[in-house]
Formats: C-alpha cells, sequence, structure tokens
C-alpha cells in the first residue's frame, strides 16, 4: 500500500506544489482547503496525472470541530497518515504592532500557531501508536528575526519553530521525525493575500530579484520525508539566492 501524507493549506502556492510532488511519488494525498473548487481541480488534475488515490477534507483549520470531523470520517484506510505537511499559513497586513487590527492579529495566531498545534495534537498520537511517521511544518525565515511591520507574523513563525524543536524532543524516543521548513521570499499568492488583494503591491515585493517558488520548497520538502529512516532532517533554511536573510536582499535595478 501506498504512503499517505495530510498536506493542509493545499490548494494553491507551496500546499499545491507539495500535492503535486508527492503525487510524483506515488502517495496517496488527504488535502485540505477552504476552498472546495479548487480542491476538486487539484485532484482531477493528480488523479489523472499520476493515477493516484485522492481524498479531500475542505475545512478551515481553525475550526477544530470541523478538523476532527473530516479525520475521523476518513475511511480506514486513509486513516494511517505517513506525512503531514503543516503548511496552511499566512500574512495579513505590514501594520506596526500597535495599529494593526485585533481581528487579522487573531486569525494570524489562530492559523499559524493554534491550527498547527491542533492538526499535530490529532494526527501525531496515531503515528506515536503506529511506531512510524514524519510532522513537517512550514515554518519561514521571518521566525528567525523580527521585521518591521512584520512582528505578529514573524511571532506566529517563531512558534513554528519552538513547536517543531519541542515535538522533536518529545518524540526522541520514538521513530518518528519531525521537520521545520524555513522558506523565504517565495512568489505565491502569499503577498496577494498580506495586501488583501492589490496584486500591484503584492507584485513589487519580488521586483529586482529572481524569487522562488512553491516547487522550490516542495523540492525540499519531498527531500526530507524521502530521507532514510535513521535521518532527520530537523531544520532547513531555503533562500532565493540574492536573498540572506528576512530583511537582506538585492535587487537589481
Amino acid at each position: 500500500m501506498s504512503k499517505i501524507a495530510f498536506i493542509t493549506g493545499a490548494s494553491s502556492g507551496i500546499g499545491a506544489a507539495c500535492a503535486r510532488k508527492f503525487a510524483q511519488g506515488g502517495y496517496t494525498l488527504l488535502l485540505n482547503a477552504r476552498s472546495i473548487d479548487k480542491l476538486q481541480a487539484l485532484k482531477t488534475e493528480l488523479e489523472t496525472a499520476y493515477g493516484i488515490d485522492v481524498e479531500l477534507l475542505p475545512f478551515d483549520v481553525r475550526d477544530r470541530k470541523a478538523a476532527e470531523a473530516a479525520l475521523k470520517s476518513l475511511p480506514e484506510k486513509y486513516q494511517t497518515i505517513d506525512v503531514l505537511v503543516n503548511n496552511a499559513g499566512l500574512a495579513l497586513g505590514v501594520d506596526k504592532e500597535y495599529e494593526g487590527t485585533e481581528e487579522n492579529y487573531d486569525t494570524m495566531i489562530e492559523t499559524n500557531i493554534t491550527a498547527l498545534l491542533m492538526m499535530t495534537r490529532l494526527v501525531v498520537p496515531g503515528m506515536v501508536k503506529r511506531g512510524k511517521g514524519h510532522v513537517i511544518n512550514i515554518g519561514s525565515v521571518a521566525g528567525d528575526a523580527a521585521y518591521p511591520g512584520g512582528s505578529v507574523y514573524c511571532a506566529t513563525k517563531a512558534a513554528v519553530k519552538v513547536l517543531s524543536d519541542g515535538l522533536r524532543m518529545d518524540l526522541v524516543d520514538t521513530p518518528l521525525r519531525v521537520t521545520n521548513v524555513k522558506p523565504g521570499l517565495v512568489e505565491t499568492n502569499f503577498s496577494v493575500t498580506r495586501f488583501a488583494g492589490d496584486k500591484e503591491r503584492a507584485d513589487k515585493v519580488y521586483q529586482g530579484i529572481k524569487p522562488l517558488t512553491g516547487e522550490d520548497i516542495a523540492e525540499v520538502v519531498y527531500f526530507a520525508a524521502s530521507a532514510p529512516e535513521h535521518v532527520q532532517i530537523a531544520e532547513v533554511l531555503v533562500l532565493a539566492t540574492h536573498q540572506a536573510s528576512g530583511t537582506i536582499v538585492h535587487r537589481k535595478a
């Protein structure tokens, strides 16, 4: 039987790229996102191209009851998850910490931290019971240091690092592995979301530099998942060639 990967935030960007990469590897996929239409299109694409099984779990990762119900509703053959990719996440706005909206702050914290922790809590006990599994969290270079206008987002990704490190410690007496993948500038819908749909403003984030793509990050995620069982790739920082940190970027005029 093929391995099973559960990917959150799978309808676009890094999540969709991970779905395609794991599909190429013959995995059975459990794909989560809020957009059922995008998920259905991806399911059709992957089942047609690779002949794999794709099960859809359309719910908001912030909804604990929906998440629990969706996972419990899975047929037994889909419940033995081998790889959990906690990818769902977002940034909203570039406000100063004392000027941002409570709604934006709550959404970032609930999506980037609470939902990731909840998915881990729902999936990892089964992995421990079966004696195998891999949790791959999508963090960010933003979790290494704050930058102006991004303190809350940076704090959520710093939390992802700490949660990844702590889970790895908690699982040290098991065969399970934990990886934190920390992308730098990746050209996806991320900035469009951050700037509330302002694509022109979002495009400026990537001007003068060749950014990473969702496919670049998917390659790293799959590489970590494919390492020999005795190899645990704990953390990977992935930057564009002309990016040195979260704030230092060389842009061509």
